[in-house]
């Protein structure tokens, strides 16, 4: 069965960014793009019985017209989505994707997506904010932390802008996300020709340490370009300290779990590098 990536696009200031981080990673696995616009289920609703709400004497009068401006409603929705998804599907092409298609569904956003990704889905892709919280710029799309919390795959949040991706930063305590993470990518295509710097910060335990040189020999062992560094400090200053200085272009973490790093919780380290960060993020669960 092929994998696809699905990639989900709106109106927001992340779609072209979405599109290009898809077709990155389609043009390294080989797996074909599915871009997924999803109407909220107002947005597309059609005419409604608004009968019992209206007089009688005025109600033959207002019910056409209300009927009328619903189906109009519902139809230049659905023209915008169509013509959101044909826009992005060009772009995705261009980038160098293959196998590119579309997709327009009404409903909760959550239900559309990851009920469509088992077992055929490689990859999520979606941008930091919504076109709803696109003005917030403190502050993550409402729909991230959903998407991440019941996909069973891992999830790309697209950066602002896409550019080349050629060294790789992973924030890695141990836990068992993190380890997900590398099992994940000793096996991926996408990171055999990338430079992948295995960080782990604010954990001196030893048998952490131990986690990391079995996770540098792992990724050592698949044929990939992979080195250590022990960071200093609290994990998500270091980490972001590390990313400031270390010329990274993807950051990998797990979304997840026990250690403050893959905690997915508002406060959390992973909330904060997401809010604060400007590269792409792989989480993992």
């Amino acid at each position: 069965m092929t994998e696809n990536i699905i990639a989900l696009v709106d109106g927001s200031g992340y779609a072209a960014s979405v599109c290009e981080h898809a077709a990155w990673a389609s043009k390294l696995t080989g797996a074909p793009v599915q871009l997924l616009h999803v109407m909220g289920r107002r947005e597309a609703a059609g005419p409604q019985d608004l009968s019992g709400a209206i007089r009688l004497g005025a109600r033959s009068a207002l019910l056409e017209e209300l009927a009328t401006l619903d189906a109009q409603r519902a139809r230049i929705a659905n023209e915008a989505g169509r013509a959101l998804l044909e826009d992005a599907r060009q772009l995705t092409e261009g980038a160098g994707a293959k196998g590119v298609t579309t997709r327009l569904e009404q409903g909760d956003l959550i239900e559309r997506t990851v009920g469509h990704e088992a077992p055929d889905t490689r990859l999520i892709v979606i941008g930091k904010r919504g076109a709803a919280a696109d003005f917030a710029k403190g502050h993550l799309g409402s729909n991230l932390e959903r998407i991440v919390r019941a996909a069973r795959k891992p999830v790309l949040v697209a950066s602002r802008a896409f550019k080349p991706i050629r060294k790789v930063l992973v924030a890695f305590d141990g836990g068992s996300s993190s380890l997900k993470a590398i099992e994940h990518m000793a096996a991926s295509p996408v990171f055999k020709d990338l430079r992948i710097e295995l960080a782990m910060a604010g954990n001196t335990r030893e048998s952490a340490r131990d986690a990391l040189d079995e996770a540098l020999l792992r990724l050592r062992a698949a044929g990939l370009h992979a080195e250590a560094v022990v960071l200093e400090g609290s994990a998500d200053t270091a980490l972001s300290e590390r990313i400031e200085t270390g010329g990274h272009d993807l950051l990998v973490m797990g979304a997840y779990g026990h250690s403050r790093i893959r905690s997915m919780i508002i406060g959390s380290t992973t909330t904060q590098m997401l809010i604060a960060c400007k590269l792409p993020v792989l989480l993992f669960r």
